[in-house]
């Protein structure tokens, strides 16, 4: 049987009217050589049968195994030459697909993303691509802003949203698949990370555009979101930072952790933030260390910080990033 182009792996878990309208849009790509590969976290309103029943082919993981497990069995699942990581509350515009392949075709690329547009009518940026400071806390290129000529221009990243993302399948030989000691939340970020470390990079695509309600299934501040992030912004630095990183870097890392507990305090998510940073520490065995060499790491961090810093300047400051640079001493 001949390969698809591409194997689209979309995890689910219950809300069966987000996948209806997720494969209204996927009928509508001006690609066609793809395959819906659903993987159901066990949900019980039917979304899987639903999915049978509308030509996809499911894996039931049997209960909610989180986002990392289910995605990664879906990759192991797949046929494609490439593979999709969708979400269930994304509306992927009929030219996404077509624009990606012939993108990462056309650059070489590794993995592309294109331009993440927050449902509704405001057409705000929900994400371009990821950044990470030195802090080991990344932000969604954009999030938030108003859409315009800063977020249009093609450009080389390091690290994709697996919100809406396209992958050789190669790519998963070379770094491994998601880890799944992060369960949901900033897996996509390690996997960039592990992706740059070998000089596998990727490409931005605007034209390749998809809508995101996001915090579809939780909300963006709901206390097991923030738990999760909490502890996976530890994670990052227990797995990635060599201890001489760890000194050297230990004031943006103190600063950037601690002003995202200030707005999870913000939102009444203080408890949570400081159970999730209990919990990295709390679980030795968890999270498995590679051996990232400082001097390939720090240009890396650097690089990614220095993005965060264009944009917020050519944008405005949000609030976060304003304190993060002026404690880091990078403004004034």
């Amino acid at each position: 049987m001949t390969s698809p182009a591409a194997t689209l792996v979309v995890p689910v878990w219950n809300r069966r009217e987000l996948l209806e309208d997720l494969f209204h849009a996927l009928a509508c790509q001006t690609v066609r050589d793809f395959e819906v590969l659903v993987v159901d976290n066990g949900s019980s309103d039917g979304s899987a049968e639903w999915a049978e029943r509308n030509g996809a082919k499911v894996v039931r993981m049997g209960a909610n195994a989180g986002f990392c497990r289910a995605v990664n069995r879906g990759i192991r699942e797949s046929r494609g030459r490439w593979i999709g990581i969708v979400n269930n509350d994304v509306r992927p515009a009929a030219g996404w697909l077509e624009a990606l392949l012939r993108a990462a075709d056309q650059s070489g690329a590794w993995f592309a993303t294109g331009k993440i547009l927050q449902a509704g009518p405001e057409g705000a940026i929900d994400g371009a691509f990821d950044a990470l400071c030195r802090g080991a806390c990344a932000w969604r290129v954009g999030s938030g802003r108003p859409d315009g000529p800063l977020y249009s221009e093609p450009r080389a990243i390091a690290i994709a949203p697996a919100t809406a993302a396209l992958f050789r399948r190669d790519l998963f030989d070379r770094v491994g698949l998601l880890d799944e000691s992060f369960e949901s939340y900033l897996e996509d970020v390690d996997l960039g990370l592990r992706c740059a470390l070998q000089g596998l990079g990727g490409v931005y695509v605007p034209e390749a555009a998809a809508w995101h309600i996001g915090s579809a299934t939780l909300g963006r501040w709901h206390p097991r979101t923030v738990r999760l992030i909490a502890r996976n912004q530890a994670l990052l630095v227990r797995k990635h930072y060599p201890a001489s990183l760890l000194l050297r870097w230990a004031w943006p890392i103190v600063v950037a952790q601690s002003l995202w507990g200030l707005l999870a305090v913000r939102h009444g998510a203080g408890l949570a933030f400081l159970q999730g940073k209990f919990a990295a520490f709390a679980n030795r065995s968890g999270v498995s260390r590679r051996p990232a060499a400082a001097p390939h790491l720090m240009p890396l961090l650097r690089a990614s910080e220095d993005c965060i810093l264009e944009f917020q300047r050519a944008a405005g400051f949000d609030w976060y990033w304003r304190m993060y640079f002026l404690l880091t001493g990078r403004v004034t």
